[in-house]
């Protein structure tokens, strides 16, 4: 079981939940925590991509596409942390228990593709921060980059607020190192407002960003793992508690799926202000546009804090992949293999790939394609099991959920079906 025990947090929800403690932040602050690590996923290397090439080829006019993929991801997340709190298994957990062996068999497998898939491209981003930044060898700076990641995952021995607190870090980081080049940048004010709230797609191409955005954004790896994160972080007696923690959770969700919106955000932001802005319009990889941020902006730390961004972004998106994976083996099949040996299975592709000295961007553009195949056999069983009232007791979903959930889960695999295809033909 992945979750590890905090004494201390247990206690401070015992209190909460007792009524013993006031209002204020300290009564929330017991239950927060697991949406932050789940929300790295939506701010890694391919994130950056995605954003990068659609600020600078269409301006600030595919903003709204970030609003609503990070609107989805707060309800999907919802339902992946409500499934565990109403169950006390993750979703890999619930899926082996309900289906026939050959298909729990396959959705492990493909789960196990998903996970190498992602931590690939997050492996690999942080691998080009350490180029960019201290000019190593891409092979360098991926094995600095397994072993730094396999130092703090070792720290969850230490339990999960040392893991909690050392991805909000990061997270900080990332977000302290957008807004500075936000601020330094100064971008109008009237675009955004427009390009957030006025929906719409200049060409074909621009439908196939807005897809990869929200490929990049929605994935899969991260519903198994935030249902793991909330499965027994705190021991529940009583329905009435469950459904109390349910609505703390649900604020975790929304600061931390709002953080990670506001980061992606800020990147295609700068990229529609600095490249868009200055006639760049075709810039569509980080190395480009690491290269290119401080000319154009006038600043020479503003390279310098767009790499750190990434590091600090392909560190910890790396990290939170290596625990997905453990998550989702554990689930399916009980077994659990060293820490050290999962770490060194996911760093064998991205060490396959830099020697074979592939591009960045066609590496991060197939890691998506991969994930876009492995969605549905998350986010559809997800929607299922939390509309099952047998299952879920008094934290089964309303109907206007199930509705919605329907409604977000056909748009994500529809636009991941159009990546496919237009990829591959």
């Amino acid at each position: 079981m992945y979750v590890l025990s905090d004494q201390n947090v247990q206690n401070q929800a015992d209190q909460v939940l007792s009524g013993q403690q006031g209002r204020g932040l300290k009564r929330f602050l017991p239950f927060f925590g697991p949406a932050l690590i789940a929300a790295v996923a939506y701010i890694d290397p391919g994130n950056f991509a995605t954003n990068i090439e659609a600020g600078s080829r269409y301006g600030y006019a595919l903003l709204w596409v970030v609003l609503w993929a990070n609107l989805m991801a707060m309800l999907i997340q919802t339902l992946s942390a409500r499934l565990g709190l109403a169950t006390g298994k993750n979703l890999a957990e619930v899926m082996r228990e309900r289906y026939p062996r050959p298909v729990v068999w396959f959705l492990w497998i493909q789960a196990e593709i998903v996970a190498i898939a992602t931590d690939l491209a997050e492996f690999l981003g942080a691998a080009l921060a350490f180029n960019l930044l201290f000019g190593m060898s891409m092979l360098e700076g991926a094995l600095l980059t397994g072993v730094i990641t396999y130092v703090v995952l070792y720290m969850q021995r230490y339990g999960f607020r040392m893991m909690e607190m050392l991805i909000g870090a990061m997270i900080l980081a990332v977000s302290f190192g957008f807004l500075t080049q936000i601020v330094l940048d100064r971008p109008p004010a009237e675009p955004i407002i427009y390009g957030l709230l006025v929906p719409g797609f200049a060409d074909g191409y621009a439908i196939f960003l807005a897809a990869g955005i929200l490929g990049a954004t929605v994935m899969p790896h991260v519903i198994y793992l935030h249902s793991a994160l909330s499965q027994n972080r705190i021991k529940v007696r009583e329905d009435k508690d469950r459904a109390r923690i349910m609505r703390f959770y649900r604020l975790d969700v929304i600061i931390g799926m709002a953080l990670a919106g506001l980061i992606n955000m800020a990147m295609l932001i700068l990229a529609a202000s600095v490249f868009n802005g200055n006639g760049e319009t075709s810039v569509a990889s980080i190395t480009e546009s690491y290269r290119l941020l401080s000319p154009l902006m006038g600043h020479d730390a503003a390279s310098i804090i767009f790499g750190f961004t990434l590091l600090m972004a392909g560190l910890s998106s790396s990290i939170v992949g290596t625990m997905s994976g453990q998550v989702v083996m554990q689930g399916f099949v009980h077994f659990t293999i060293p820490l050290w040996l999962r770490r060194l299975i996911t760093m064998v592709p991205a060490i396959a790939v830099i020697l074979m000295g592939l591009p960045e961007q066609q590496v991060l553009v197939a890691s998506q394609v991969v994930l876009s195949f492995g969605i549905p056999f998350a986010l559809v069983p997800l929607l299922f099991f939390t509309a099952n009232k047998q299952l879920m007791g008094n934290l089964v979903n309303r109907p206007w959920v199930n509705w919605v959930g329907a409604l977000v889960a056909a748009i994500i695999i529809a636009l991941n079906l159009y990546v496919l295809v237009f990829e591959l033909t």
